[in-house]
This record gives structure tokens, C-alpha cells and sequence, in this order.
């Protein structure tokens, strides 16, 4: 642990320091303050529309990231009728004012960026339609636009509209939509409840050259309730009057490009789902938008959309203007694994054969980064069709091949085989080798299997929750790097008959034999003070025997790194380098199976997305742990840009739960997080260099 570390946790005052004992050289190391540029400006959620998450800015550095303090923190307990505890805002950063979205209600808010005061709040009380909603809590955030003379902020609420303020006031603007607000449940090309209606997005809107592309998000889970769904179609409105310019079908209709992929008549027409319910990217001198768009329903069942199912599980660029389609690329074809796009492509410009190419990195929930021509769609590196198993679930389909990139290297677990098993002392490696003769493993794209009693599904690693998550990666203009977080949670896939028709309309659904059918939602609200600590195991336990239990004495069934950092070089499409993120949790360092060994970090599985600076990639630890000073809490840490050696960390009272951003504002640098969870409720933290105010 860094001396540093319990600097900040003391306060970092100069009392503190002393205390702690530096000489009087190091004092005034830590009262300076590099001298800082001119102000700069956040203005997206992933800093631009290319979502690189990337800033220039060097103020804050190496040898100085130990001694940051906290300048001012926001709690947003009173922005709603309850706390939250699942913060996953980025803010904006626009002329010294932060722009945001927080609390249980989906506030939209203005900060002082210096300070950390309330400027404004607009709520939209929305009732049922809100309570019925898919998506709840504050989501990702807010857009912003401006004329060079108008200026607004956009986001979408908990009951799915799109609302137009003034960022000076936050006053709705009367010239868009009706009032400010442009119903999105509407104009939809489809009938749909306005109360009750399986739709919503966390997600903030996409502007680029005056249109507002918004896409949709569905109750996420594994039992879908219905066939028929709502479809997830995107939309593209004037920004200054809200009317619908286009409307993208991410189902085709007859007659329209895609529809021959759904091979059984009628499947196009009775599916839905298939939103893009992550965050989107442009290029506004190419006049194109891209779309990292989900599977149709249901997640790990494709019995009622035979074929590839397009555009399932795929990138489309569409033209900003009109929304026609330029290009699409499948990243699974007929997907049954849930391996929907999580996050916003990159865009970069790499250098390829002497040459600098227009590309698209897209990190993905299995841990490939899909390089493309952004102009095309054509694969910078060969991505090659290879042969995948098939399942014995009746009535589905299943794809001959699966692609597979040849560069970059896979960054982060695939598959499961006996070598990926725990394997901390040989007692836990024949437990969990025992209990795996239970389930099915095996490589990337091992389909989900029949749950049986004598063999209750296929694990499938990195999970429908593992790899990279809606956070997404960031990248480095200068090197060419992307950086990017996984995460390896193993899930357990097995289907069964449906013997439940009040939970599903599916015929065969996910669950383990014997086990009653019950719908399984994967998204939604924390409950008030977080989930209840899992029982604490006991040495020499028995293994786990109970299905879907993927741990052996309480320890995860597959070996370290639970979360991981990778730096992949786009130069040559090789990994730089990859180390664990995020303390060993309590449970595994202090088990009793593992006393007196040394553990090494472990990682953190969780949702958590970098930030690169001109010199490092920042980011906070995503679960708790208990610090040798006993004080439970999270790290920010810092990490060397060309290596990956830890270069500092400070202490957060909990984990980071929405991506970090920073600004230069009156010649000092912030770094501002969201963060929260467990039983420590929603806030964002702004850091800075001590020094004078």
C-alpha cells in the first residue's frame, strides 16, 4: 500500500502530512501545483463523438497522482424518494458548469465544475410510465448542443422521452417537441402502450450535425416474457424542433435490406427487442453514425429468429442525415449467448501498411476488439469464419461459424478448459476439477445446452455479464492504444422446457432441471443499501453442489484475474500489455483455505471504464476492500500509459460506479468520478492537487 494512499485518507491537510512525517522538501512537493493550461471542455459522454474518453492534460501526473485531494463531492440522496446506490454517470463539462443526470428520479442537473454547487435541477414527474419502465435510476447521462448562440442540454427519462433544456437555466425549450419534450414512445412505427410498454434507454443521445439519434433499451434478462415485444427501432430528430427526421428498423421489414437473414416466415415480424441500449458514436465528416445494436429475443434462446437475424448483435453506420444504411458487420451470427455490443465503438485514426486509416475499434462482452475501416466496415486484420459446435436444444439453429479476429489477440478470458480452473492449492483445483463433471465446458461459442439432472448446463466464460461492459474502452491518439477493462464472471447456460407460461411465452427457456421457471431480470434498481454479503465459507467445505453455483468453499470457480486493464496497440494489433485491476476482495484474501498463502492482486470483477491522459490511464476500483488501516473503501489508481506499472492511488469511500472525466479549470486540473454501491449511496467526487484555491 502507497504511503500516499493514507495521506488522502487522512484528508491530505498539511497536518496530516506532517504527521505522517516528510521532510520539508516533499511538504512543498505536495503544496505545488504545476502550472496549468487554459480551460478545456468535456463536451460528451466519452469526451468526444468518437468516444475516445481521452484527454491531453498533464497537471496531474506520475509523480503527483498519490497527492490528490478531494476539492468537492456531490451526494444526490435528495434527487429522489429514495437513494440510489448504481451512479453510472459521466458528466459534461461546458464553460465551468457540469451537466449530469443523478438520483432514483433521472434528475437533470447543473454543477459548478470549481466548487460543486447545485446551479439547477429539472425533474419530470412521469408516474406510472416511470414506475413501469425498464431502465430505471439516472442512467448515463446528458448531451449537449448549441448553435454557437443557443445552448441545450438533452437527455431521455426513466418513462422514455426526450427532454430539451436550456443549459443556462435549465428551462424547458418551448420551440422542440411539445414543451421541451418529445414523447419517444410515439411516432415509433409501431403501437405501443404509453404506460405499460417494454421500453426505455439508460443511454444518453447521440448528436451530430443537428440530429439527436436516440435508440432503445428492454428489460434485460433471461426468460423473456413475450415473443412479441417491443422492437428497439432508432430514430434521428431535429435537434432544435424534435421532429422525426428518420427512423432505422433494427428488425427489417419486408422488402427491406436484412429481411431474407430471418429464415422462417414471419419471425422478423413477431420478434422484438434488438435495441442499441448503449452509448453511440459519429463521425460527422464522413456523415455517418454507428450503431452497436443487440440481439432480438431472446438472449439465449434464438428457437423463434432461425438464421443470422439481422441486425443482431451487429455495427451498422447509418448516414446521420437520413438513416439509411452505409454498412453493417455481424459480430456473432445467430447469437445465443448474449453477447449484445455493450458499449460505443472507438473511432480512431491508425496508421496501416504506411498509411493512416479511418478505423473502428469495438470492444465486445467476450473480450475481442473488432478493428474496422469505418468507412466500409471492412475488417483492418483478417477476421476468419471458423467452425463452432452445435447444441441439442430443440427447435433451435444454430450458425455453422462464428468470427473470429485474427488481430488483436484475444484481452481477456474465452472458454473454459480444466487449465482455468481454480488452482490456488491442489485441494481447491480437485474439488473444482469434480465439480465441473457436472456441466459442459469448452472453447469460445460452446453453445448453451439442455439442463439435465446428471449435467445442468454449459459454463460459459467470460459470461453474459463478463468481458467488456457499457462502460467501454478509451484510446490513446499519440500511441495508438486502446485501453480497456474485462471482467471474467463466469455464467452457467442451460435451457429447459418452459413449464411456466404466466413467466414466459417461450416454449424452452433458461434454467436448470428441477428448478421452477422464474423470470430473471439482470437489470434494475439496487435494493436500499446493496445487496446482503454472501455467507462466509468454511475451510475444507465440501464442493458446491448446487446448480449454478460457480464457486468452489465460496472461492470463484475460475483462477485469477477476476478484472483485468489491457493496453492493445492498434499499430500492429498486438496486446502491449494486461494486469490486474482492483484489489483481491476481502472474501479471498482472508479465506481460510488460502491462510498463510500469498495471494496475488486478483483483480475485481465489475463495470468499470478507463480514462487515458497524455501520460496515464485512470481508473477506479469497482468492488470494496478493507485497507491494512481497517478502513473498507475503494482505489482510484493510475497506470504508466506504456507499461502498466502502477504509478499511484487514492482512496475512495467506494467503488467507482460511472466512468471518470477531467477538465482544466482555472489553471487546475479535476478529475471527477461517480461512485457508490453496497451500502454507501450515489456520489460524484472531484479531485484536484492541493495547493492554494
Amino acid at each position: 500500500m502507497y504511503e500516499i494512499s493514507r495521506r488522502n485518507l487522512l484528508g491530505g491537510t498539511a497536518a496530516a502530512v506532517a504527521a505522517i512525517g516528510l521532510d520539508p522538501v516533499r511538504r512543498a512537493a505536495v503544496a505545488a501545483v504545476p502550472p496549468g493550461g487554459p480551460d478545456t471542455e468535456w463536451r460528451h459522454y466519452g469526451a468526444n463523438q468518437a468516444n475516445t474518453r481521452y484527454s491531453p492534460l498533464d497537471q496531474i501526473n506520475a509523480d503527483n497522482f498519490g497527492d490528490l485531494q478531494v476539492a468537492w463531492s456531490f451526494k444526490t440522496d435528495v434527487l429522489g424518494a429514495r437513494k440510489e446506490y448504481q451512479f453510472e454517470a459521466t458528466p459534461l463539462l461546458i464553460k465551468g458548469r457540469l451537466f449530469l443526470t443523478a438520483g432514483s428520479r433521472r434528475d437533470c442537473i447543473a454543477i459548478d465544475a470549481a466548487t460543486g454547487e447545485l446551479l439547477w435541477m429539472y425533474r419530470k414527474e412521469e408516474g406510472k410510465r416511470a414506475q413501469n419502465a425498464p431502465r430505471q435510476l439516472s442512467g448515463h447521462g446528458c448531451s449537449y448542443w448549441t448553435d454557437g448562440t443557443k445552448e441545450r442540454i438533452l437527455f431521455v427519462t426513466i418513462g422514455y422521452q426526450l427532454v430539451c433544456l436550456d443549459a443556462e437555466t435549465g428551462d424547458p425549450d418551448p420551440a422542440f417537441g411539445v414543451n421541451g419534450v418529445v414523447d419517444l414512445k410515439k411516432d415509433f412505427d409501431q403501437e405501443i402502450d404509453l404506460e405499460t410498454s417494454d421500453v426505455g434507454l439508460h443511454s444518453t443521445p447521440l448528436i451530430a450535425r443537428d440530429t439527436v439519434i436516440v435508440g432503445a433499451a428492454h428489460t434485460a434478462g433471461d426468460v423473456p416474457a413475450v415473443r412479441r415485444n417491443v422492437k428497439g427501432y432508432v430514430r434521428g430528430f431535429d435537434v432544435r424542433t424534435g421532429k422525426r427526421k428518420w427512423i432505422f428498423h433494427t428488425i427489417p421489414r419486408k422488402g427491406e435490406f436484412g429481411y431474407d437473414s430471418w429464415i422462417n416466415a414471419g419471425d422478423a415480424e413477431a420478434a422484438g427487442n434488438g435495441g442499441v441500449w448503449a452509448e453511440m458514436s459519429a463521425d460527422e465528416e464522413l456523415g455517418l453514425a454507428y450503431l452497436p445494436v443487440e440481439l432480438p429475443t431472446g438472449d439465449e434462446m434464438g428457437i423463434y429468429r432461425h438464421g443470422n437475424a439481422l441486425f443482431g448483435e451487429s455495427i451498422v453506420a447509418v448516414d446521420i442525415e437520413t438513416g439509411e444504411r452505409r454498412w453493417h458487420y455481424q459480430l456473432v451470427h445467430h447469437g445465443i449467448w448474449d453477447s449484445d455490443i455493450p458499449c460505443a465503438p472507438i473511432l480512431c485514426d491508425i496508421p496501416v501498411n504506411g498509411k493512416i486509416v479511418k478505423a473502428l475499434a469495438q470492444p465486445t462482452k467476450y473480450n475481442f476488439l473488432f478493428v474496422l475501416d469505418r468507412t466500409n466496415g471492412k475488417p483492418i486484420w483478417p477476421i476468419v469464419e471458423r467452425k463452432v459446435e452445435k447444441g441439442d436444444v430443440p427447435g433451435e439453429w444454430y450458425s455453422p461459424t462464428q468470427p473470429f479476429p485474427t488481430k488483436p489477440p484475444a484481452y481477456g478470458a474465452q472458454g473454459v478448459s480444466i487449465d482455468d480452473l481454480i488452482d490456488f492449492t491442489p485441494e481447491l483445483r480437485a474439488q473444482a476439477v469434480e465439480m465441473v463433471k457436472r456441466y459442459k465446458i469448452g472453447p469460445l461459442f460452446t453453445p448453451p445446452t439442455v439442463s439435465t439432472p446428471e449435467r445442468w448446463g454449459t459454463i460459459s466464460v467470460p459470461g453474459v455479464q463478463g468481458g467488456t461492459n457499457w462502460p467501454g474502452g478509451c484510446y490513446d491518439p499519440e500511441t495508438h492504444t486502446v485501453f480497456v477493462y474485462s471482467k471474467t464472471q463466469p455464467s452457467l447456460m442451460g435451457i429447459v422446457p418452459n413449464t411456466n407460461t404466466k413467466v414466459s411465452e417461450f416454449e424452452q427457456v433458461h434454467g436448470v432441471a428441477g428448478a421452477e421457471v422464474r423470470s430473471q431480470t439482470l437489470m434494475g434498481a439496487a435494493p436500499p443499501g446493496g445487496a446482503r454479503p454472501a455467507p462466509r465459507p468454511r475451510a475444507n467445505a465440501a464442493p458446491a453442489q448446487s446448480p449454478g453455483l460457480l464457486t468452489v468453499q465460496g472461492l470463484p470457480l475460475i483462477k485469477p484475474p477476476y478484472g483485468r486493464i489491457a493496453a492493445i496497440d492498434l499499430t500492429k494489433g498486438d496486446l502491449k500489455w494486461t494486469i490486474a485491476h482492483g484489489e483481491t476482495p476481502d472474501d479471498v484474501r482472508n479465506h481460510p483455505a488460502l491462510k498463510g498463502l500469498k495471494i496475488p492482486r486478483t483483480g475485481r470483477a465489475g463495470n468499470v471504464g478507463p480514462l487515458a491522459t497524455k501520460t496515464l490511464v485512470i481508473c477506479g476500483e469497482p468492488g470494496f476492500y478493507t485497507n491494512e488501516y481497517g478502513v473498507r473503501g475503494a482505489m482510484l489508481r493510475a497506470y504508466d500509459k506504456a507499461t502498466g506499472v502502477e504509478k499511484g492511488a487514492v482512496y475512495m469511500p467506494a467503488p467507482q460506479s460511472g466512468s471518470p472525466m477531467t477538465y482544466m479549470l482555472k489553471g487546475r486540473q479535476y478529475l471527477v468520478v461517480a461512485i457508490g454501491g453496497g451500502n454507501y449511496s450515489a456520489e460524484l467526487l472531484a479531485f484536484r492537487l492541493p495547493g492554494a484555491a
